[in-house]
């Protein structure tokens, strides 16, 4: 799972209709605002790197969107990818190069 934090412009005067819009989205949620400013504050949730730019992407398209830039970013461990070790290696010696490599 990826979170972006991303922070959106609009035009003050359209900031009801640019949270409305972004909390359109699938994933998309509008966490703070700034009325004078028209700046909005969303966390988006993707399944993959791939889903998080196209997400993006979706958000500065949005016509009253003046820009969207990510200023953070969270991947989560993919336990998927996690080593098991081999039957030739000994255990002790596998876990201590885990630690090494951990340090």
């Amino acid at each position: 799972m990826n979170l972006s934090g991303i922070v959106v412009a609009v035009p003050p005067h359209k900031l009801q209709d640019g949270i409305a819009a972004l909390n359109a989205l699938a994933h998309v949620e509008v966490h703070q605002y700034d009325q004078q400013s028209g700046q909005i504050v969303i966390v988006q949730e993707a399944e993959n790197i791939h889903q998080e730019v196209e997400g993006l992407k979706k958000i500065k398209a949005l016509p009253m969107v003046t820009y969207a830039e990510m200023v953070y970013h969270y991947m989560a461990e993919d336990d998927s990818l996690n080593v098991m070790p081999s039957d030739d290696i000994d255990d002790t010696q596998f876990q201590d190069t885990l630690n090494k490599l951990n340090q």
